[in-house]
């Protein structure tokens, strides 16, 4: 294992903390933010909703970029947009500027997104064995200290942006420092990069069972995010103060299962981690639309933490692996359902829980996130099949751990 490797993951790695960090400050301060504003509740959704279309559009735009203008510069340019946007939510008087800021948020967010899993996926298969779960395990560490954060500033009334300000000042110099690492394409043991530049065919019919399992996982994740403090409450009869427990567990167990989950893979393969992680989570919403109290409830958000954690970072690396010749490509696309997940899920449950009950509901994402089971082959290590039905035999099977460089 060379230097360059060993450096380029660390500072990937904090590329995704940084963005954890930076995710959770704005959207745990989503009252705080529409107070600053007078945004009213009923144009609140609009601004909610107009950040994930922005960044689909973002990933849209990467795709398309990353032919000219390597991810990893992307990436580098494209988080301390992010965190100064950030700022400007927190610091801004008017609406329209509020307006301005998210939609630079929402566009920068998209091409950080895209760039970031792609600089991933590259780096695992120079690896030669599964990593990628350790990125997306950092961003949930940084989405737990980013909460942290921000409880401290509700705590303490700071204004939004001073208490913004302290974080970007410290991670911006931080990240742009780190990414002086990033590894684009394939490395050889010598150091030097392979690959990149690669380029080929992606046939939307061949990457389609990842893009639904992408969006089923989101409706999944944006569920708990958005009801899980509210169906405690009003569904299971929770505290105001117990309702707010189970996202807390979500993030902790999001942390754990992704931290552990590399080895799961390397020892039993994609496949099995993936159709596990679908089961475990099909079991928490079945506890969760089951529960006879919030015990029990906060039970069935620990299983969905563990199950729901492994299925997005391992979508990313399977795209990678049936285009290899053109995976960055592959993951921009599939980004976009990223977003497309969590447009649904939150208005998709809050609709079903009016015109049905909160515990029916519940039974949706679970039955969703089931049919991931059909596509769970998708995962593993076989001959590529691209758009043009050509087959290309595999060099290496990144899925169970070959010994790498």
């Amino acid at each position: 294992m060379t230097d360059v490797l060993r450096r380029g993951r660390a500072s990937l790695a904090f590329g995704f903390f940084a963005q954890g960090v930076a995710f959770a400050l704005l959207v745990t301060r989503i009252p705080a933010i529409q107070d600053r504003y007078g945004v009213s509740d009923a144009l609140l959704p609009a601004f909610l909703a107009a950040v994930p279309i922005l960044a689909g559009v973002g990933s849209v735009a990467t795709e398309r970029l990353v032919k000219r203008i390597p991810a990893s510069r992307l990436l580098r340019w494209s988080q301390p947009v992010v965190l100064l946007a950030l700022l400007g939510v927190g610091a801004g008087e008017r609406m329209l500027e509020l307006g301005v800021a998210l939609a630079a948020f929402g566009l920068a967010v998209g091409v950080l997104d895209a760039s970031m899993n792609m600089l991933g996926v590259s780096l695992q298969r120079s690896y030669g064995r599964s990593i990628m779960l350790s990125f997306h395990a950092a961003y949930s560490l940084g989405g737990i200290v980013g909460a942290s954060l921000a409880w401290v500033g509700a705590h303490w009334e700071l204004a939004l942006g001073v208490s913004y300000l302290p974080v970007v000042v410290v991670l911006v110099p931080a990240a742009l420092v780190g990414s002086r690492w990033y590894v684009d394409g394939r490395v050889g043991c010598d150091g030097a990069e392979e690959g990149a530049g690669e380029r080929g065919a992606v046939g939307f019919k061949v990457l389609l069972p990842l893009c639904l399992v992408m969006t089923f996982a989101y409706i999944g994740d944006s569920t708990v995010s958005n009801w899980s403090a509210k169906y405690l409450q009003d569904v299971l009869g929770s505290s105001e103060q117990l309702a707010t427990v189970p996202y807390n567990i979500y993030m902790v167990t999001t942390l754990v299962g992704r931290a552990l989950g590399d080895l799961g893979v390397r020892r039993f393969g994609a496949v099995a981690v993936v159709r596990m992680g679908a089961l475990v989570a099909a079991v928490g919403f079945a506890v969760v639309a089951a529960a006879p109290g919030a015990r029990v409830g906060m039970l069935g958000f620990t299983l969905l933490g563990l199950g729901l954690c492994v299925l997005v970072p391992q979508t990313f690396v399977a795209a990678g692996r049936l285009f290899p010749g053109a995976s960055d490509t592959a993951v921009a696309r599939l980004n976009v359902f990223n977003y497309v997940g969590f447009l649904i899920g939150s208005p998709l449950v809050g609709a079903l829980g009016d015109v049905w009950n909160y515990r029916g509901a519940m039974l949706v994402p679970m039955v969703l996130v089931l049919v991931t089971l059909v596509y769970a082959r998708s995962f593993a290590t076989q001959p590529d099949r691209y758009g043009d039905g050509h087959e290309r035999p595999r060099t290496a099977d990144v899925g169970r751990g070959s010994n790498g460089l």
